[in-house]
């Protein structure tokens, strides 16, 4: 049963990580369909969101690479290091404050699926916007672009709005083109998920248990693999699409669950 377990949880969170529908929501409602809940589940949820964000970090090496390479010396490069700063910084401190509350209050199915609903409704309406592309590039992100990006990003606080959406969408909004918005997405995603990582491993390492450390190591590399190339995908599919099927999507799914939730 633990290896289905591993390998559906690692799956589930490699498809969602960075599609704008949502890890957090459908990992809970999949928890809750598995039965498989509690302290235990969190240490997974962990573990399979360390995995996403290093395929972040697989996919960019080079450009990352070439950012910190470029440090000491370009200052495009410390520019775009200050903008990811930027952007991290709303919902990181936001979060903080008010980690324990979204534990407690904003974690079930009922407030996920109204999360999903009202991200897929600021997703028809961002997209019926007449939108101005200003930034063409992910790394050429202006500061006022990027805090207005991050300032989007605490949408993703409440489980169910999904962080990708958040950003990606805010990315739109403040003049960024689909393919940079969602390449920065990605970016971001690497401070503010490690930060979140570490915050909850600390929180709950306590609940690490020496025989999962088999079935953590599974839904750890399925999750790597999977949301690697969900990333690959999402770039070639915002090329030539609008963000409207995950809209439906979303719909679709969070009125499911509303009615499943009662």
């Amino acid at each position: 049963m633990m290896f289905w377990i591993a390998v559906i949880l690692g799956i589930v969170e490699g498809l969602t990580e960075f599609l704008p529908i949502s890890s957090t929501g459908h990992l809970i409602v999949t928890n809750d369909l598995l039965g498989f809940e509690g302290e235990r589940s969190k240490i997974f949820a962990i573990v399979i969101q360390l995995g996403a964000i290093l395929s972040v970090v697989w996919e960019f090496r080079e450009r990352l690479f070439n950012v910190v390479r470029d440090l000491p010396t370009k200052p495009e490069a410390r520019r775009f290091s200050l903008a990811l700063f930027v952007a991290f910084l709303p919902a990181a401190i936001i979060g903080l404050l008010v980690h324990d509350f979204i534990k407690e209050h904003l974690f079930s199915v009922k407030t996920v699926a109204m999360a999903l609903i009202a991200g897929a409704i600021l997703i028809f309406v961002v997209e019926s916007l007449p939108l101005k592309v200003r930034t063409k590039k992910a790394e050429n992100i202006s500061l006022l672009q990027a805090l207005g990006v991050g300032f989007a990003q605490c949408l993703s606080l409440w489980s169910g709005f999904s962080r990708s959406a958040a950003t990606i969408l805010g990315g739109l909004v403040c003049g960024l083109e689909r393919r940079a918005a969602t390449e920065f997405s990605f970016f971001l995603a690497i401070p503010i998920m490690f930060a979140a990582t570490l915050y909850d491993l600390y929180k709950d390492y306590e609940h690490l248990a020496p025989g999962d450390a088999g079935w953590l190591a599974l839904s750890f590399a399925v999750s790597f693999v999977v949301a690697w190339a969900s990333i690959r995908w999402l770039l070639k599919f915002v090329s030539s699409h609008s963000f409207k099927p995950f809209a439906i999507y979303r719909l679709i799914a969070g009125t499911a669950l509303l009615i499943y939730a009662w």
